[in-house]
Order: structure tokens, then sequence, then C-alpha cells
């Protein structure tokens, strides 16, 4: 199996990518985590994303906030595809991140979650290389059907103890 690649532009991002962690982990997809900044380490995240694929990744999530451009400096120098979670920052509680990782120009797409959407960056990486593993797709289907079950459990809970019946 392909791996994801994980970068985030500073160590402050990891409580968000923990989760993109922990979701990968749930799914048996393997990964690997970085701290590479487009701008105070733009050589390492180049080399990162050109050698991503030789070296067996299949997608690559990349975190970051404020000016958040780290998710097209590594959309910029390779063919896989990129997910980008913006992160909040205390100025604009993330919509400054937001709208620099969706805002790429034609021909550079990076895929974008909500803020601190981390969970939602490692399932979209997990469907993405289930395309190509019917074992993963098998795993994700089980989480929904899982996820599924506790919404209607909950439901039942509060029908019990609100309902007028």
């Amino acid at each position: 199996m392909k791996k994801v690649g994980i970068v985030m532009g500073s160590d402050s991002d990891l409580p968000i990518v923990e989760k993109a962690i922990d979701t990968l982990a749930s799914l048996k997809v393997p990964y690997e985590v970085h701290v590479y900044s487009a701008h105070r380490t733009p050589d390492q995240a180049r080399d990162f994303a050109r050698s991503a694929k030789e070296n067996g990744f299949g997608v690559i999530i990349a975190a970051a906030g404020m000016a958040a451009h780290l998710a097209g400096a590594i959309a910029a120098n390779t063919v896989l595809p990129v997910i980008g979670i913006p992160c909040k920052s205390s100025v604009l509680d993330g919509v400054d991140a937001l709208l620099s990782t969706v805002m790429m120009p034609p021909g550079m797409p990076v895929a974008t979650v909500g803020i601190n959407a981390g969970v939602n960056a490692a399932l979209l990486s997990a469907q993405i290389l289930a395309l190509e593993d019917g074992e993963l797709s098998d795993r994700l289907a089980k989480k929904r059907s899982e996820d599924s079950y506790k919404v209607l459990k909950k439901n039942e809970d509060i029908e019990k103890r609100f309902s007028s019946q």
C-alpha cells in the first residue's frame, strides 16, 4: 500500500495533524510525518514533494496556518494529489489559511478540507488510496457503518429522553 505523506508548516499544527495521524492509524494506512515550511525551509519542502512518488507516497496532506502556502508549494512540485488543511491561527481564526489554501491558480489543484479538519483530510487521503486497495475500501465502509450506528444510537437515546409518547 502506498503511504500518506503528512507535512505541517510548524509543530504548532501538531494537534490538528494528530487527528489525521490517529485516523490513518485506525484505518491501517501507513504514513510519514514531517515539519517543512514553505517559507523557512522551501528547499526541503520542494525536495520532499519532488521525491514523494518515488518514495512510495500516494497522496500528501499539507497543514499550515496564516499565509498557508505549504499545500500549494508541495503541489507545485509533485503530480500526487495534495490535500490542504488550513489551520486556525490567532489572527483571523483560520479564514486567512482557508483562502490561501483553496484559492490555487488554474493547473495547480489542491483539495482543501475545512479549517482544522485533520480527520477529513485523513479520510479523503484514505479514499484516494482505496481506489486501488479493496481491503482499505472495506475498512472505510466499515468505519462509515460504525459512524452511522453511533448517530442512530444517539438518536434513539434522545428520542427516549425527549419525545412525549
